[in-house]
């Protein structure tokens, strides 16, 4: 039998006495970051499988491109699984499906089952972390969710963050298997420990499903996010046929998805959350900040190794100080929200992100590495005063019933966001550089080639400084945002 402990007599379950939350936390934490690790610890092993299995480099692609794809296909209809289904059967069935998953890679003979079982992890991956946001923001009141967020901040940056570097030293001394065979025990851990100490927090209504828009969601944001991905690895860019139908058919799916979820009475993707000005203003900030992000964690290696001939090892070691210094940071940043709001925080913060692009944008093929470093330090201290507090912000705004949907909707622009960041970010640099060397007396000459490269991040960082622009002025009108239960509650139709 399902336990459910929600308290009748609190609002919230942390401001009841009788019920341990931390075991609650515990619970999701643990699967989370095993399954966010898990997203960037095959980026590095791309390499070893091609020798592996003899494919090519864009087949091995779609061992991350699949897994953003999957993630972009299941995380909107996640509002409507939090609806059908109790906390722990979600959480347990998602960690099964990505546990599964990944025994599945560890024993995989061939590449095609190593794809199903990565695809399969990304199923489990991408329903996780809606679940997350949706559970905290049933259990914890608004004055307190701050700190909790910045928790779930220092998962979602500490797992990525020493992704690489542990993938590395796995692939190196023990074989790609690991990568595989190092998550299921904590996978499973995680599972036993859901089992033995989550509790059910959310109301089970069991709303209408709507298949029109399962499927408009699916084609929409599914060829949406496969074409800007092709975008970044083909030479041709946006200009390649596939690349272009698919942008043109995801942008059709998503229009008739949208269209149809503002004329359902039950939607499965409830987009008047958008009636709610500080949840609009923290989506934009938080796809601002993605990007930023995207620009710097793609474009800053590619620099790294080719103008200043850094070896793979070295650039990513620079990268990690910053990236840990965003986890550690997160917390602390969502303890502050509680205590002072968003304002204090994401001002000089977003002044901060601003000084640092253009800071960046005037890289040079002789810049001092110490340069480097401190530039992505600032960035990933400013995106930690920044993210999550919008975030929380904007989430504090709704009102329950939306609390699905208000997380559906920020999971989702993650994978898309960083998909579209990477290929629009990727062809800026690399049509700057062919403009460069087309110009250039010598071409072929490796100055002038490293010249071009650094032209193209010059471009890229110009860009993002011109979009932090855009987060300052969005800091200055910032406000504390409470739950509008009456206000601004939209009207149900019929």
């Amino acid at each position: 039998m399902e336990k459910n402990n929600q308290s009748k007599k609190y609002e919230f379950l942390a401001d009841d006495p009788s019920v341990k939350t931390l075991p609650i936390m515990l619970s999701l934490i643990i699967g989370a970051f095993f399954a966010i690790l898990n997203e960037t610890l095959l980026n590095i092993a791309l390499t070893t499988l091609m020798k592996e299995f003899g494919i090519t480099l864009p087949t091995v692609q779609w061992m991350a491109t699949g897994f953003m794809l999957v993630m972009g296909v299941v995380i909107p209809v996640s509002a409507l699984l939090l609806q059908w289904f109790t906390t722990r059967q979600l959480f347990l069935g998602t960690m099964i499906v990505f546990t599964i998953g990944t025994a599945i890679s560890a024993i995989a003979p061939n590449f095609s089952i190593l794809l199903v079982g990565r695809l399969t992890q990304a199923v489990g991956t991408g329903l996780l972390m809606p679940i997350i946001f949706n559970v905290f923001l049933l259990i914890y009141p608004p004055h307190k969710r701050g700190k909790i967020m910045g928790l779930i901040g220092l998962v979602m940056m500490f797992a990525p963050a020493i992704g690489p570097t542990l993938s590395g030293v796995i692939v190196e001394y023990l074989g790609w298997r690991y990568l595989f065979i190092t998550v299921l025990p904590f996978a499973l851990f995680s599972i036993a420990f859901a089992y033995k100490f989550l509790i059910n927090v959310s109301e089970v209504t069991k709303p209408k499903i709507d298949f029109p828009s399962i499927i408009f969601s699916t084609i929409g944001f599914g060829a949406i996010i496969y074409g800007f991905s092709a975008a970044g690895e083909s030479e041709a860019g946006f200009f390649t046929p596939i690349v272009y139908t698919c942008i043109i058919v995801g942008i059709v799916g998503i229009i008739l998805f949208s269209w149809r979820q503002l004329k359902l009475e039950e939607p499965v993707m409830d987009l008047r959350v958008f009636k709610y000005p500080m949840y609009t203003h923290a989506v934009v900030m938080f796809l601002i900040i993605i990007m930023s992000m995207f620009a710097s964690e793609i474009i800053l290696p590619i620099y790294m190794q080719g103008p200043l001939a850094l070896t793979a090892a070295t650039a990513g070691l620079i990268l990690l100080p910053g990236s840990i210094l965003n986890g550690v940071m997160s917390p602390f940043m969502g303890a502050l929200f509680d205590k002072f709001g968003p304002r204090l925080l994401m001002i000089p913060a977003t002044v901060v992100l601003s000084g640092t692009m253009f800071m960046m944008s005037r890289l040079s093929t002789d810049t001092p590495l110490w340069v480097v470093i401190l530039g992505y330090i600032l960035l990933m201290l400013s995106v930690s005063a920044i993210m999550m507090p919008a975030e929380t912000n904007g989430l504090n705004q709704l009102p329950k019933r939306l609390y699905p949907h208000g997380t559906a909707v920020m999971s989702t622009l993650q994978p898309v966001g960083g998909a579209i960041g990477v290929s629009v970010f990727i062809s800026i640099m690399n049509a700057k550089q062919l403009h460069f060397l087309q110009n250039a007396q010598n071409p072929k000459d490796p100055a002038t080639i490293k010249q071009a490269m650094v032209t193209g991040v010059e471009l890229v960082y110009f860009i993002a400084f011109a979009m932090s622009i855009v987060a300052v002025i969005l800091a200055l009108v910032v406000y504390r945002a409470k739950p509008e239960e009456t206000s601004l509650e939209p009207q149900k139709e019929g």
